[in-house]
């Protein structure tokens, strides 16, 4: 299907400008994925994007998961929940004096569970601590319906925006094939097709 898909680039310039979201409630804690993991990065990836079109990786090979996992400044972060991977983001330093929060999403069964707002609040955090002058990130209509807001409630600002006309698959591909889509957003479609 032909779907118009408008992408807004967000940037904070001072560590200051974060609005940080509270921490969630119960056993939930973060670790750096240090070791680079094709089937780590792989997985997160698909399960946390399966839902909004996240598509660019997928015909990825191990060994193009495992370059990109094995630069020096791309940093995997997972939030745990119960011990169970729950959302997760990737941070790229790669450009100097600007960390892109590159990917950040919740897995589809905590999505609703306000975890969102602390994720990106980490993301940012973590961000400046890796010797940010700017943090960004890009986000557009495919996204989760909330995505736009929670960047800005942390404070992020909009630097950027267009619109294109995208080829996609009739429905987002879901974490696996076959395994549909799933949580509270599973019958969100992309709200404007051509």
């Amino acid at each position: 299907m032909r779907v118009d898909v408008t992408t807004w680039s967000l940037e904070m310039n001072t560590p200051s400008e974060l609005r940080p979201a509270p921490r969630p409630r119960g056993p939930v804690e973060i670790r750096e994925a240090v070791l680079p993991s094709p089937e780590l990065g792989r997985f997160l990836y698909t399960a946390a994007g399966g839902n909004w079109y996240w598509i660019d990786r997928l015909p990825w090979t191990y060994d193009q998961w495992l370059e990109r996992l094995s630069l020096p400044r791309v940093e995997t972060w997972v939030i745990y929940v119960d011990g169970t991977p729950a959302a997760y983001f990737e941070l790229d330093g790669a450009i100097e004096n600007d960390v892109e929060i590159a990917y950040l999403g919740v897995l589809p069964a905590l999505i609703g569970r306000r975890f969102g707002g602390w994720l990106l609040t980490e993301a940012i955090r973590r961000a400046w601590a890796m010797g940010a002058r700017r943090v960004w990130v890009h986000t557009c209509t495919l996204d989760a319906p909330h995505a736009l807001a929670n960047y800005q409630a942390r404070g992020m600002r909009i630097f950027a925006e267009h619109s294109e006309v995208l080829d996609l698959p009739d429905e987002p591909p879901g974490a696996w094939p076959g395994a549909g889509i799933r949580g509270p957003h599973a019958a969100i479609t992309p709200a404007t097709t051509i």
